[in-house]
């Protein structure tokens, strides 16, 4: 079953138990799951599939982190839409599984002791391995982490 599918499973869940802010923001996750498949004329992949929710939720996070203090109600409203974002939001890595895939990128390079002229090499190695399943930025905070400081 693709996410289209199941999110619209649950839209009509929602709209039979009368839940509007829960139907709105499965609405709103449908249009932009349809919107891609739409642009790319064919089937998304399930990693399409969860970037674009990754995208929503990061949309709906940068619009509660910019809200005035004084509009708590943007606030509330963006935390009850990412509860229901984050439900179909892929699964991340946890730091040990990445820092699992950094050393085995680490032993498939033949790199013993890891140096910043490594970075870019490991980089290209293990971003391709994680993608959709770890935050970019932490990713790379433990690859500087796992280097050899001169």
């Amino acid at each position: 079953m693709s996410k289209i599918d199941e999110v619209r499973a649950e839209m009509v869940a929602a709209m039979k138990n009368k839940d509007k802010e829960r139907k709105d923001t499965l609405s709103m996750l449908l249009a932009a799951l349809k919107n891609k498949a739409i642009d790319k004329r064919e089937d998304l992949t399930e990693a399409e599939e969860n970037e674009v929710i990754k995208k929503e939720i990061k949309q709906t996070q940068e619009t509660k982190d910019l809200a005035p203090a004084d509009r708590a109600d943007i606030v509330e409203e963006c935390e009850k839409r990412l509860a229901v974002l984050r439900e179909f939001a892929p699964e991340e890595m946890s730091e040990e599984a990445i820092r699992k895939e950094i050393n085995e990128v680490l032993a498939g390079l033949g790199i013993v002791t890891p140096t910043v002229k490594d970075k870019g090499k490991i980089m290209k190695e293990l971003m391709p391995r994680v993608k959709g399943k770890a935050d970019g930025a932490l990713v790379n905070r433990l690859v500087g982490e796992a280097l050899v400081r001169p």
